[in-house]
């Protein structure tokens, strides 16, 4: 059996009583004194933390953006986007190193608060409060493996996942986190985006933005778990008791990513209307394509205003008659396409008296138009 390791408790000050005093000095005073300046010291410490903890998110998420700028750019050709393009690829460089810098910095924050020694004040926190759950290293998932753990898992836990979505209190949240530990992850995070976009191409806003809160909720936790590097369900109690102390700071770095994504909800939803609206419409169009593969509306624009008052007043006679003088040609093209968007459609009778329809060409109407004129 290996022995324990009692070197952890070496530098604990665990009373702030524990030396003599001379007789003429205040000694409740000087405790206090003492016990004031640790306390301030503790602030100070933890402030610094959330100051680099608030930097490295920023930082990320300039990052996120400029790389989805990125994104959008290389799939464009003009001129403009290519010379956007090289700027974005400029601060994209800067940001990475930017992030480099602000985890270099909390690694030495980590570090340090682990030097820290122990007192009354830390000894007396309740143990929930800092939870860490060491987390090993893993190889990196594949997209398709990432897409069925996402699949397997909201098919699992998906009525928990929309509940936790419309609770609307923080210590609702924290308690049914607490009840449900598993929800705490990243899986949880992406289908409450989902959800968001949903109900904003539903037009269910205000629902939207309750989703949205608690996506914000879940996204901060997972962002301060990998600051801390730890695993998320160990330190979402973290979360809740900086944005219940009305940390002005901690609550405005919250509210501007709420706004901000609360704002890419709405360009997300309004690119999946239009997009809908889209496939739509070429379905509408596919359905009235004539037996060519041809639009009968785009034909019927393109035709001579003669031609077009022909089909408008569905007079056969005007249309052979304008067919006559026009150029052979051009004429043949016409009645071509009229045929393959089915605004044509010549049919002759059978033996047995049935239609049978056959393929006009522009000889059969002037055919017709010579066969009127005999009549």
């Amino acid at each position: 059996m290996s022995r324990i390791d009692y070197s952890v408790w070496d530098h604990i000050e665990v009373s702030d009583d524990e030396d003599d005093t001379h007789p003429n000095i205040d000694t409740p005073s000087l405790f206090r004194w003492r016990h004031q300046a640790r306390v301030e010291r503790m602030e100070e410490f933890q402030k610094k933390g959330e100051e680099l903890n608030k930097g490295l998110s920023d930082c990320r998420r300039k990052l996120a953006d400029a790389q989805k700028k990125l994104k959008e750019l290389s799939l464009s050709t003009t001129d403009d986007a290519k010379a956007e393009l090289g700027k974005i690829q400029t601060e994209e460089k800067k940001l990475k190193k930017e992030e480099r810098d602000w985890e270099k910095k909390i690694d030495d924050y980590n570090r340090e608060e682990k030097k820290m020694p122990w007192n009354v004040d830390t000894l007396s926190k309740d143990g929930f409060s800092k939870s860490i759950v060491n987390v090993k290293p893993e190889r990196e998932e594949t997209e398709e493996e990432k897409e069925q753990k996402h699949k397997t898992f909201v098919e699992k836990y998906e009525k928990q996942i929309k509940h936790f979505g419309m609770l609307r209190r923080w210590d609702d949240s924290q308690k049914y986190l607490s009840d449900n530990p598993h929800l705490v992850c990243e899986e949880t995070a992406n289908y409450l985006v989902i959800m968001c976009i949903d109900l904003e191409v539903e037009e269910k806003h205000a629902l939207m933005e309750q989703v949205a809160h608690q996506t914000i909720v879940m996204q901060f936790i997972l962002e301060l778990a990998k600051s801390l590097k730890v695993d998320p369900r160990g330190c979402f109690r973290q979360f809740f008791a900086k944005i219940k102390t009305a940390d002005q700071q901690y609550q405005d770095a919250f509210n501007d990513e709420l706004e901000s994504f609360k704002e890419r909800v709405r360009g997300r939803a309004k690119i999946r209307i239009e997009k809908a609206m889209k496939e739509y419409e070429e379905e509408e169009r596919q359905k009235r394509l004539g037996p060519g593969g041809v639009d009968p509306v785009e034909v019927y624009e393109s035709l001579p205003p003669e031609m077009q008052k022909c089909f408008d007043e569905k007079d056969i006679q005007m249309l052979q008659d304008v067919i006559s003088k026009m150029d052979p040609t051009e004429a043949k093209i016409h009645m071509k396409r009229c045929i393959d968007s089915g605004l044509w459609v010549p049919n002759a009778k059978t033996d047995e008296g049935e239609e049978k329809e056959e393929e006009a060409t522009y000889e059969e109407v002037k055919q017709e138009q010579e066969e009127s004129k005999k009549e």
